[in-house]
């Protein structure tokens, strides 16, 4: 069901590691990028504080990673399993820097974190929310196994107008 990026389609210099609170600036940054921030729940102007308490006091059934090329952030992905009946499920969130759209940073990204939820932490279903016009990201999930599952009609509020979104998920089989 996975198929692994390319190495072809992965840019020369690319590395993904666990975020670290030294990240803070540079993620602030990113997430504050028009075209990252459309992709997510995330309003405009987040504070630098903001993204640090995140880092500091993330959740420890979470998985953060983000991408670097030369040092530089861009990309991030997290991924969070949830307690009880539902400990065989995660949610993951990502985006890619503005600039490095369509060079295999988000395929990179997401067959890390789809490796550790099949390999390491033995999760079954992955799930996450994406908006309907978010075509790049749509043809991303449906390359690596997910699918739609259902139409969340007014998700979310974004730039003057309601959005809808497709619930996805990835099961491993």
């Amino acid at each position: 069901m996975q198929k692994n990026p390319n190495p072809r389609e992965i840019p020369a210099g690319l590395s993904i590691r666990a975020i670290s609170p030294s990240d803070t600036e540079a993620l602030t940054a990113l997430v504050n990028l028009p075209g990252f921030r459309a992709g997510t729940l995330r309003p405009p102007y987040q504070r630098i504080e903001e993204t640090r308490r995140h880092v500091e006091n993330s959740n420890p059934d979470a998985m953060r990673l983000v991408a670097t090329i030369d040092e530089q952030i861009v990309g991030d992905i997290g991924m969070t399993r949830y307690h009880g009946r539902r400990n065989h499920v995660a949610c993951i969130g990502m985006g890619v820097h503005d600039d490095f759209t369509g060079r295999g940073i988000g395929s990179a990204m997401l067959a890390a974190v789809i490796d550790a939820a099949d390999n390491w932490l033995n999760i079954m279903r992955l799930e996450l929310t994406v908006y309907t016009d978010n075509d790049a990201a749509i043809a991303l999930y449906r390359k690596f196994g997910f699918e739609e599952e259902g139409i969340l009609r007014a998700f979310a509020f974004r730039a003057g107008s309601y959005v809808d979104a497709y619930a996805m998920a990835r099961i491993k089989r």
